[in-house]
C-alpha cells in the first residue's frame, strides 16, 4: 500500500516536473521572439531615422552655395563671382556648361556694357626721326582652356585665374631703322586732284599706315590702324558707295587707300584674314581688286606670313597714291612672294 503511494507521488512530481519545463522553454522562446521582434522595430526605427537625417544633410548641401572666383592675372583681384548651384550645377551638365561658355566669351569678348579682354595688336610705327613709336600687343583669353578649368573646381568651389596670352610685334626693334631699305611690292591709283574732300581723306588714311611696321606673325587691321573717318578725325565730305549706290558722306576715297594697299601687299605672301569688295565698280583698280572698309563694319585685315617683318610706305602726291612694301637687304632674299 504503502509502495503504492509513493509510486503515485513520484508519478506526479515527474509530470509536475515535465509541466514546468515545458512552460519554461515556451516562456524562453516567447522572450526570445519579443527580443527579436524588438530589435526589427529598433532597426527600421534606426534606417527610418538614418534616412530621414541623410535627407537632411542632402538637403542642407543642396542648399550650401558654391561659390566661383574669376581672377584678373594682373591685378589679382575678383573679375566674377558666381554659385555653381545657380547656373545648373548638379543638376543640367549641358545647360551648365553652356553658362560657363557664356560667361568666359563675354569676358572675352565684352558686351555692350563692358571691354572684353581680347584685344588686337596695335602695330608700331616710326615717326618722322626714325624712331619707333611703340603700339600694344596682342591679347587673347582663351575662352575654351578657362571652361575648362571653371568645370574642374565647380564640384568644390574656389578661384580660378584668367588665362591671357600676350603676343609682342614680330620684329626686333633694333632693325626697325633697316626695315625701310627695300621696296618688295608696290601699287600706285590715281585720283582726280579736284575733289577737294576726296583729296583729303586719301591723305589722312594714307598717313596713318604710313611707316606702320608688320612684324614676322603679325595681323593688320585698316580700320584699326587708321580709326574713325569721321569730321572729328578730320575727314572731309565726300561720294562713297553705300549699299550700290554712290551717296555724299563722310570719308568718302579711304577705300582707295585700302584697296591700294591690298593690291601692293598682295605681292607678297599675306593671308587674309578679312576682305570685301565694293557693291559697285570702282575705277582706280580692276574689278574684283578693290578692298572697301568701314570703321566699325567691314575692314581689311591680313596676317604676315611673308617670313620676315615689313614696313609699310604711303606716299601721296599730284593726284597719285603709291604703296610700298620694305624690308631689310638682309630680309629681302628670305621674303616670301606669290
Amino acid at each position: 500500500m504503502f509502495t503504492r503511494l509513493l509510486t503515485i507521488l513520484l508519478a506526479g512530481s515527474l509530470l509536475g516536473l515535465v509541466g514546468c519545463s515545458e512552460q519554461t522553454t515556451k516562456e524562453i522562446q516567447a522572450k526570445a521572439k519579443a527580443a527579436e521582434q524588438q530589435q526589427k522595430i529598433e532597426k527600421e526605427k534606426k534606417e527610418i531615422e538614418d534616412k530621414k537625417l541623410e535627407e537632411e544633410r542632402r538637403k542642407k548641401e543642396e542648399a550650401r552655395p558654391i561659390y566661383v572666383n574669376i581672377i584678373d592675372p594682373n591685378t589679382k583681384g575678383i573679375v566674377r563671382t558666381f554659385n555653381t548651384k545657380d547656373l545648373g550645377f548638379g543638376k543640367d551638365e549641358e545647360g551648365y556648361k553652356a553658362e560657363i561658355g557664356k560667361i568666359t566669351r563675354e569676358l572675352a569678348r565684352g558686351t555692350k556694357e563692358t571691354q572684353g579682354y581680347d584685344q588686337r595688336m596695335t602695330l608700331d610705327r616710326l615717326d618722322a626721326n626714325g624712331q619707333v613709336i611703340k603700339g600694344t600687343p596682342q591679347t587673347i583669353l582663351d575662352e575654351a582652356e578657362l571652361t575648362d578649368k571653371i568645370m574642374q573646381i565647380s564640384a568644390k568651389g574656389g578661384d580660378v585665374e584668367i588665362p591671357l596670352y600676350v603676343t609682342e610685334s614680330g620684329y626686333q626693334q633694333e632693325e626697325a631703322a633697316q626695315l625701310g631699305e627695300v621696296v618688295i611690292a608696290s601699287y600706285t591709283t590715281y585720283f582726280s586732284t579736284g575733289a577737294a574732300g576726296r583729296n583729303k581723306n586719301i591723305s589722312l588714311s594714307a598717313e596713318a599706315i604710313n611707316n606702320v611696321i608688320v612684324g614676322t606673325g603679325d595681323s593688320f587691321s585698316f580700320n584699326s590702324i587708321v580709326g574713325p573717318s569721321d569730321a572729328e578725325h578730320g575727314y572731309q565730305p565726300a561720294k562713297e558707295i553705300i549699299d550700290g549706290k554712290l551717296v555724299d558722306g563722310i570719308g568718302g576715297g579711304i577705300c582707295q587707300t585700302s584697296s591700294t594697299l591690298y593690291n601692293a601687299i598682295d605681292q607678297v605672301a599675306v593671308s587674309y584674314i578679312e576682305k570685301h569688295n565694293h557693291s559697285l565698280h570702282v575705277g582706280y583698280v580692276p574689278t574684283g581688286r578693290d578692298a572697301t572698309v568701314s570703321y566699325g563694319g567691314k575692314d581689311f585685315r591680313f596676317k604676315n606670313t611673308t617670313g620676315v617683318p615689313v614696313i609699310l610706305k604711303a606716299i601721296v602726291k599730284n593726284g597719285s597714291l603709291t604703296v610700298e612694301v620694305r624690308t631689310s637687304k638682309d630680309n629681302q632674299s628670305l621674303i616670301k612672294k606669290r
